[in-house]
């Protein structure tokens, strides 16, 4: 088995025969039940991602975490956790035929029924943001993917980022935005009304879904963007290799990372937005106690 990387995108490539869908869909909550199917249900509980009566559009890239995300949702409506309905779709945002096809392929093997629809995001992208494409097509996409939703009558977007995703962003926003913020599991929004954005996969960690992946012969495609193949940011891929280095002597950083976006303490900040609004820890400071030192 191997896996490449392919400028910000993971490209797997597994080198034995692709397994039954039967197999693939057991190991779901057999093999990799622990790290797969039992962290996406404690997201969608500890989160509250999925309600009786959702009608959910789950967003299908062609890569192995959309995959996976399908696979898991179908999978909770067959175990019939909750009553709610579900739209596969995938948007061809200018795909070469080779990546189309095998977007088709995989999802036709998987038994994915998905409603693929055409935008020229990557010919605009290519026009307006070619040195930085990747920010700029991402929220066309984003936008794209709700007014699909939109249109069949769904009330949530399922997208499938997952715990790495998370944490790598937490670290983007600290070096390079210089803002405390993270990627949160659910969003409404702003201007989709009736429309929220959910992340089911929270829990679940990059290197399970690799495993999942390439055990079970698929073939995912990458992110298949002709834009950014051109010249893209290495932002996220330099803070992956920092997180990297971190887990050498800190197997835990990522946990401790994210327990850090639940446990902030604004006793402890210079400043801190909420609903729009700055605040500074002047604001306060007639208030303030020292707290660092104990004393008798």
């Amino acid at each position: 088995m191997a896996k490449s990387i392919v400028g910000n995108c993971d490209l797997l490539i597994s080198d034995q025969e692709r397994k039954p869908l039967k197999d693939i869909e057991r190991s779901l909550n057999k093999k990799y039940g622990k790290y797969l199917w039992a962290r996406f249900n404690k997201a969608v509980r500890d989160f509250e991602l999925v309600e009786e009566g959702d009608s959910i559009a789950v967003a299908i890239s062609g890569g192995k975490d959309s995959l996976l995300l399908a696979k898991l949702f179908q999978e909770m409506q067959k175990h019939r956790i909750s009553n709610f309905n579900l739209h596969f779709i995938a948007m061809d945002p200018g795909f070469n035929s080779v990546n189309l096809d095998m977007l088709k392929e995989n999802c036709d093997y998987l038994n994915i029924p998905v409603k693929i629809f055409k935008s020229d995001i990557f010919k605009i992208v290519d026009k307006i943001a070619a040195d930085y494409p990747c920010y700029m097509c991402a929220r066309m996409r984003r936008g794209a993917l709700y007014s699909k939703a939109q249109e069949l009558g769904c009330n949530k977007l399922a997208l499938g980022h997952h715990f790495d995703d998370v944490i790598e962003t937490t670290l983007l926003n600290v070096f390079y935005a210089g803002t405390f913020k993270t990627m949160l599991p659910k969003l409404k929004s702003k201007n989709f009304k009736g429309l929220e954005l959910i992340r089911p996969m929270y829990y679940i960690h990059e290197e399970d879904i690799i495993r999942f992946t390439l055990n079970s012969g698929i073939n995912p495609m990458n992110c298949g963007c002709i834009v950014a193949a051109k010249k893209t940011s290495s932002k996220r891929r330099e803070i992956k290799g920092l997180i990297k280095e971190l887990k050498k002597t800190n197997e835990n950083i990522g946990n401790a990372i994210l327990k850090a976006t639940q446990n902030v303490n604004l006793d402890g900040l210079l400043g801190w937005k909420f609903n729009g609004q700055s605040h500074s820890f002047l604001d306060y400071y007639t208030d303030k106690v020292d707290q660092d030192i104990v004393e008798d």
